[in-house]
């Protein structure tokens, strides 16, 4: 499989391996006056160990190019720190890379992982009567973002700021999920986006339901009109939940299988026939389409 999932998938002995790329780039991922160099070597990390997640996949080992104006032993150290911890708690080995001058600091990580079961979940696997998971809440990180750049002013929201400069990559969800989801996700760039990603590569349609939306409980409390809240927390993005489809017949063992983990999931919608998305309030009425999400090259509505 390549291009157009999460990860690609490469044969290989004596399984498939996933294989994704992303970077972290100073003034478009983080500004170093936001927080500490460990935060920025995590993030590096998490959004990678993200997209494993979101193929089912375990994480073997990642290779790291670092680019940076000047850099100190010191500061790499604090970089490696950051990855080191998290890389620790998956089972993460870095087993090479590459350093370079640039203009910006960034940090451009390749990982890879063996899905679990010997299959990756994929993108187009959804089909109609399927049930659409989202773990966690939403819209915390975008609210983290805001307060960062909100510059002292207003209510520091410190929950929100951590979810911006550390997501926190749902592994062991994406593992316990292989043998029931159909399709998978990661809710990198705003949940509709996301999903409509999904949708596309599926060939269905979807019905969610607003009110079971997870909105971030700090995310509720910033705005007046819970209308409000759930339109900021539909198009933020990095997240780094798992949007997750699991057939009809699978869903209650799926559900149990999430609470014995302790892993918190909210059934959101049903996968339909047709294309696109429907909102319903909750009386049934459908709302208005909301759009938006994060995209590198277009200006949109954040």
């Amino acid at each position: 499989m390549g291009p157009g999932d999460d990860c690609a998938v490469v044969a290989s002995s004596p399984g498939p391996l996933c294989v994704t790329t992303d970077a972290v780039v100073e003034g478009i991922h983080f500004r170093r006056a936001d927080g500490r160099l460990e935060d920025v070597g995590h993030k590096a990390l998490a959004v990678n160990l993200s997209d494993l997640a979101a193929m089912g996949a375990r994480p073997r080992w990642f290779l790291c190019a670092l680019a940076a104006p000047s850099l100190t032993l010191g500061e790499a150290r604090a970089l490696g720190r950051g990855m080191a911890a998290l890389a620790r708690r998956f089972s993460a080995a870095l087993v090479g890379g590459n350093v370079s001058r640039a203009r910006e600091l960034s940090l451009t990580l390749t990982a890879a992982g063996t899905p679990a079961g010997g299959k990756p979940l994929l993108r187009s696997g959804g089909s109609v009567g399927d049930w659409l998971y989202v773990s966690g809440t939403l819209g915390g990180a975008r609210l983290g973002l805001r307060s960062l750049r909100a510059k002292g002013r207003g209510r520091p929201v410190p929950r929100a700021v951590r979810r911006q400069r550390r997501p926190e990559p749902r592994v062991a969800l994406g593992v316990l999920s292989a043998p029931y989801a159909s399709a998978a996700i990661d809710v990198s760039d705003g949940l509709l986006q996301d999903l409509g990603r999904l949708l596309s590569a599926s060939g269905v349609g979807a019905q969610l339901d607003a009110a079971r939306i997870p909105v971030d409980p700090d995310v509720r409390l910033a705005f007046a009109r819970p209308a409000g809240a759930l339109r900021f927390a539909l198009v933020g993005g990095e997240d780094y939940e798992l949007l997750l489809a699991v057939p009809a017949g699978r869903a209650r063992a799926f559900e149990r299988a999430c609470a014995r983990a302790g892993e918190a999931v909210t059934a959101i919608g049903r996968l339909v026939p047709g294309a696109g998305l429907r909102l319903l309030d909750a009386r049934g009425r459908p709302l208005q389409r909301l759009a938006g999400g994060f995209d590198h090259f277009r200006t949109v509505k954040r």
